[in-house]
């Protein structure tokens, strides 16, 4: 039987309006080779304001994690929220997967918006992609700000149960970022908040892990 009610589309729809309320429109490049960059840009972008990209991280899309806080950065800079590859609407037929990657697409996404020069925020595994895009075109990015991004751990610390001791493996991680059950929703919700919600209805989480 088909659904007739989705609460995680409804919420992207709000989502969607928010940001265009905010100033912002949808835009998709093509970056050739088969790589597709989706973002939110500026329905104009004012050359007297300096750009501000901000880079998700692990989940559906970018409207999800910044959508509270587009509405303070608007007035003082140039926003732009890309989907990063294989989230929302960007993805690749390649077969890179690193964060070096990512970061590269991104660059190649904001030269394709005649952006030369930018400030960068990074959430969770946006943090690794900003932390590469700063190491590789330095010249272009100016001020970053990682969140929630342990850009310095090193295997040892997974290995020898250091400061990170939440999985063992690739797998499990794997496993953990990108659940497949309500119940592996839950537990990243557990993992990532200092007060989880008291109570997640397995129809919300299977209809957002169908959605995205």
């Amino acid at each position: 039987m088909a659904k007739c009610f989705s609460f995680t589309a409804t919420q992207d729809s709000c989502y969607r309006y928010s940001f265009t309320r905010a100033g912002l429109k949808s835009s998709t490049t093509d970056l050739g080779d088969g790589t597709i960059m989706h973002c939110w840009i500026p329905k104009k972008h004012n050359p007297s304001k300096r750009t501000l990209l901000l880079i998700h991280g692990f989940g559906a899309n970018a409207m999800w994690q910044f959508n509270g806080i587009i509405p303070q950065f608007m007035p003082k800079f140039n926003v732009y929220v890309p989907d990063l590859l294989f989230f929302g609407e960007s993805y690749t037929t390649r077969a890179e997967r690193s964060e070096s990657f990512q970061a590269q697409c991104v660059m190649s996404l904001m030269e394709a918006q005649n952006v030369t020069k930018m400030d960068v925020f990074g959430l969770s595994y946006g943090g690794f992609v900003a932390y590469s895009m700063a190491a590789q075109f330095r010249e272009r990015v100016g001020r970053v700000v990682l969140g929630c991004a342990g850009v310095c751990f090193e295997e040892k610390d997974i290995d020898e149960g250091g400061v990170f001791k939440v999985v063992t493996s690739i797998e499990e991680a794997a496993e953990v970022l990108i659940p497949q059950t309500p119940e592996k929703v839950r537990k990243l919700v557990k993992l990532s908040f200092h007060k989880p919600p008291p109570s997640m209805p397995s129809c919300f989480l299977q209809d957002f892990i169908e959605s995205f």
